[in-house]
């Protein structure tokens, strides 16, 4: 029999993180990728889960590929679907951040119930973009902390 892995504490992850990155953790959640990153876009990587974490650099999604028997056996186990996937936004290109709840109860019953984190930013040739994501209900703090971070809040 294999050893078991030894399991990270989240406290270790996070702290682990915030080294790797060099920045502090604000706030953080999960959330689902819907659109307005070009390369996911290209890609098709459209409604994969990860990390939604506002750091005191900006924002980041941080998806993590996981292999299990059901997408082995599906085929889906190729080298895009092992590889981890990245959005990184700094703090000086967010120009506004909103967390968007439905609240029509029937739009509800059609469409997603979970909020809607959309982050509009400048792409690296200044044009504004709008970076779509599902997040958990406890993400309203992301969308407060970035933008506190923000150096449009009042300008634009």
């Amino acid at each position: 029999m294999p050893p078991r892995k030894t399991q990270k504490s989240p406290d270790d992850f996070w702290r682990e993180y915030e080294e790797k990155t060099g920045e502090n953790v604000l706030a953080r959640g999960l959330g689902q990728y819907l659109s307005g990153w070009e390369e996911f876009d290209s890609h098709e990587w459209t409604a994969i889960w990860g990390l939604l974490i506002a750091t005191s650099g900006g924002f980041r999604f941080h998806h993590f590929p996981q292999q299990n028997w059901l997408t082995v056996l599906a085929g889906f186990a190729g080298q895009e679907a092992s590889k981890e996937k990245t959005i990184f936004i700094p703090k000086e290109k967010i120009v506004s951040t909103q967390l968007f709840r439905e609240t029509s109860w029937w739009k509800k019953i059609l469409k997603s119930a979970l909020p809607q984190l959309i982050i509009t930013y400048l792409d690296e040739g200044e044009n504004k973009r709008r970076l779509l994501l599902e997040a958990d209900s406890n993400s309203t703090d992301i969308a407060e902390k970035l933008n506190t971070l923000s150096c449009f809040n009042g300008i634009l």
